[in-house]
């Protein structure tokens, strides 16, 4: 069975190593969802992520941070043990779209621009006979592309 949606990591990504040199990431994912009564209920998927993807995406994949995970191979694994019986949500992670860093305002950008510098609008000169004058476009250099002789009356 195949899933899709939007989960809350509940602890940082555990990346690890098997004895044949595969790299695995241990996931624990929790999606919100609704109950049959309307209420809002937290389901936990026990997932994990194979090879260069796991390594890569591993430090991005932090404990609190939301990101958009397909899985395939979900099923539901059935335990007994001397303290009684469980089972758990277990998945393999096939695609991450990394959500907003931890932090970050409701996925606001945070990067911060350099403060743009307004240059004053270039003064209309007097001409001779007391009318005014467009000011003067600067030339552009030569030698470039070439575009930058084209004529600026294209009607498109």
């Amino acid at each position: 069975m195949k899933a899709h949606g939007l989960a809350r990591l509940g602890r940082d990504a555990e990346v690890r190593y098997t004895p044949n040199g595969k790299t695995v990431a241990s996931l624990s994912l929790a999606f919100d969802v609704r109950g049959k009564g309307g209420d809002k209920e937290t389901t936990w998927v026990d997932a994990s992520m194979w090879g260069e993807r796991a390594e890569s995406l591993a430090p991005y994949l932090l404990k609190g941070t939301m990101h958009m995970f397909d899985l395939s191979d979900v099923r539901i694994e059935t335990w007994e043990s001397d303290r009684g019986s469980g089972s758990k949500i277990v998945a393999n992670v096939v695609d991450v779209t990394l959500g907003p860093k931890r932090g970050d305002d409701e996925g606001q950008q945070t990067r911060q621009q350099a403060p743009q510098t307004r240059q004053a609008p270039p003064q209309r000169q007097q001409a001779p006979q007391g009318r005014t004058q467009a000011p003067q476009r600067p030339q552009a250099p030569r030698g470039g592309s070439g575009f930058d002789d084209m004529d600026d009356d294209i009607p498109f």
